[in-house]
């Protein structure tokens, strides 16, 4: 979901450090409520599993550019369901940082695009997972249309971001509003693929019953809010 360079440049780059200042805060704020509720430990161990995980999405997985920017399988939902909310953004956060730091620095002047374009989302979905998963469901107990509806919240908000940045960069040329749209449509290919690989890891979890009092992983994973 890399904005490509190009797309916003000059001032108007400017937008992009405020909307990341932003993310930013409520991830702090997340992070906060996730020592209070486990401890600094667990958080650190959560965000750096995170963060490895979104590297190898990012340079290990498939990846290829489509319009305005590039299709990548980036698993927010699976960070969010495995790790919780805040090592979910401290891992996004992380890992593109070590991407366009070690492998694409081209990409580095447009971190604060693509941090919001990850991390907004995510906040999103976070707020609709607590109506979409019932109090007394397991993250390990989702269903395909529960998941579906995760995913499609994440990954619709990405799109959402990535033509927001287009638009602003280069306005409503017919030539832009057709990248946006092969952007989006190659997208749901990723919406209908990421809740089966969410339901594959949630049953490994499930099965993994060493892993429910483990600090790896958060506490909903296993238990319910009606516990």
């Amino acid at each position: 979901m890399h904005i490509e360079p190009g797309v916003v440049d000059g001032a108007k780059i400017i937008l992009s450090h405020g909307t990341a200042a932003l993310a930013a805060g409520v991830a702090v704020k997340a992070a906060a409520d996730a020592i209070r509720e486990n401890g600094v430990g667990a958080l650190l161990l959560r965000s750096t599993l995170a963060t490895l995980l979104v590297f190898c999405f990012f340079e290990v997985f498939w990846h290829y550019p489509v319009g305005v920017s590039e299709v990548h399988l980036i698993l927010g939902t699976t960070l969010y369901l495995l790790f919780g909310l805040a090592p979910a953004a401290i891992g996004l956060a992380g890992g593109l940082l070590a991407q366009g730091l070690f492998f694409v620095p081209a990409d580095l002047p447009q971190y604060g695009m693509n941090l919001t374009t990850l991390l907004a989302p995510l906040f999103v979905m976070h707020m609709l997972a607590k109506k979409i998963v019932p109090a007394h469901t397991a993250y390990v107990d989702l269903t395909y249309g529960q998941t579906l509806k995760l995913s499609a919240a994440y990954q619709g908000g990405i799109v959402a971001w990535v033509a927001f940045w287009a638009i602003y960069g280069q306005g409503f040329g017919a030539g832009n509003l057709a990248k946006i749209a092969s952007f989006g449509i190659a997208y749901l290919g990723v919406v209908l693929v990421e809740p089966l690989i969410d339901l594959a890891v949630l049953a490994a979890a499930k099965s993994l019953h060493a892993l429910r009092h483990s600090a790896l992983v958060e506490k909903r994973l296993y238990e319910t809010h009606a516990a």
